[in-house]
């Protein structure tokens, strides 16, 4: 078994699309990055590139190399993945916080599970993601920027 602890943040920006999870949430603002800015799937990306052993997202997918701008996180997510299984890592369960102020994430918390899930082939039961604030405090508090946390399971075996 093996544990892995993902984080990230992107600012907020007026002209770039909201994608959290997979899932575009109709928003005034979006995530300002080099690919789409989902900063769920990028803490994901780091906490199973973490609990493997295999570096970090900036990394595998440096904001440097133009053929990533405007990506779909998605890809970045398949690709760590496929590395996984190609080391004979499996993914044993997903739990991960989005941290903003607004929108309210809670609306979206289903469909993004349905997404992991699918991309992680994994039964969406073991994907949770939940929603925090921070009451106002720091840039998310004053709608700067969201962030998400993802902590995750690996396993060599089929024993759990």
């Amino acid at each position: 078994m093996r544990i892995g602890h993902g984080f990230d943040a992107h600012a907020l920006e007026a002209g770039y699309p909201l994608v959290i999870g997979g899932v575009r949430i109709p928003h005034d603002q979006g995530l300002r990055g080099h690919s789409d800015a989902d900063v769920l799937i990028h803490a994901l990306c780091d906490a199973l590139l973490g609990a493997a052993g295999l570096g970090d997202i900036g990394g595998l997918f440096p904001d440097t190399d133009s053929t990533h701008a405007k990506r779909n996180s998605r890809e970045f997510l398949e690709v760590v993945i496929e590395m996984l299984r190609k080391k004979g890592y499996r993914v044993v369960n997903v739990d991960s916080t989005v941290i903003a102020e607004m929108p309210k994430i809670s609306p979206f918390v289903a469909q993004m599970r349905a997404i992991l899930s699918n991309v992680l082939a994994l039964d969406v039961s073991r994907v949770n993601i939940k929603a925090t604030t921070t009451e106002g405090l720091g840039y998310i508090g004053r709608q700067d920027g969201i962030a998400a946390h993802a902590v995750v399971l690996l396993s060599t075996s089929d024993v759990e």
